[in-house]
């Protein structure tokens, strides 16, 4: 039987997607609208502004394409945490104009191997205390204008199973797959968070990044690498640009 790897947890996150009813939207009065949109940044500024939790992050993104139109992530120390923001903004009046076509929740993820690698440390307790592990496991939302979020799992099929290679095979493919995503550090910035058991897919994968040309390349070149292409398995992607909550007035008003 294959070794099964640790894991370092850290925040949990939850990928929430809206789309828009404009038609209903846009049927109220101007003045009506514009009470929605103030609402509406309200509460993101709250949220951005991490009044409900001792830590976190959240950010609004206004996504292309016909999928949805806002993606809203927010990242909490404990799912409760992230219920009650999901609850908070299906208060707002914004909400009642919206449906809610996809969502993810998770948690941010860390192989010991990899924590080990980087902290020096076989202790999970030392490792935690480490600025790289904390880093990845209680990420800062980057102010980049750009994000793009896909689930993604590892085959399981008959032929080919990443549960019955070896420890020394995964560790080996997943280090090449890093050193692929290190040339793209000065342009993107990845969040994976781990899904085992909390949604339909095994991972969440969210890259924040200067140009959306950078993520066409490196899903392109990491295609390549054998973990990707033996045993990866993608589901829906989905791209937006970050909306400040300030600005999420004109995004709703010009329309």
């Amino acid at each position: 039987m294959a070794e099964a790897p640790g894991t370092l947890e850290g925040w949990y996150a939850l990928h929430d997607f809206r789309k828009i009813d404009w038609a209903a939207l846009m049927r109220l009065s101007p003045a009506e609208r514009q009470a929605v949109a103030a609402e509406a940044a309200a509460f993101f500024e709250d949220a951005q502004a991490i009044k409900d939790a001792p830590e976190g992050s959240s950010a609004i993104y206004s996504v292309i394409g016909h999928k949805a139109d806002l993606m809203i992530i927010h990242l909490r120390p404990t799912m409760d945490q992230l219920s009650a923001l999901e609850r908070g903004f299906n208060r707002t009046r914004l909400a009642t104009y919206t449906t809610q076509p996809y969502s993810y929740f998770s948690v941010t993820e860390l192989s010991l191997y990899e924590a080990s690698a980087r902290g020096g440390s076989q202790n999970p307790e030392e490792l935690m205390q480490n600025p790289f592990v904390q880093k990845r496991l209680k990420p800062q939302i980057p102010d980049y204008p750009y994000a793009c979020f896909y689930p993604m799992n590892k085959r399981r099929g008959e032929a080919v199973n990443w549960y019955t290679a070896s420890m020394e095979e995964r560790r080996e493919q997943m280090k090449q797959h890093g050193l692929t995503g290190r040339k793209y550090a000065d342009t993107i910035t990845q969040m994976i968070t781990g899904s085992y058991g909390l949604d339909d897919w095994e991972w969440g994968v969210t890259l924040f990044a200067v140009d959306m040309l950078p993520v066409k390349k490196i899903v392109q070149e990491m295609r390549f690498d054998e973990v990707s292409a033996k045993y990866g398995e993608f589901g829906t992607f989905l791209n937006g640009r970050r909306v400040q909550p300030a600005d999420l007035p004109k995004l709703l008003l010009e329309a």
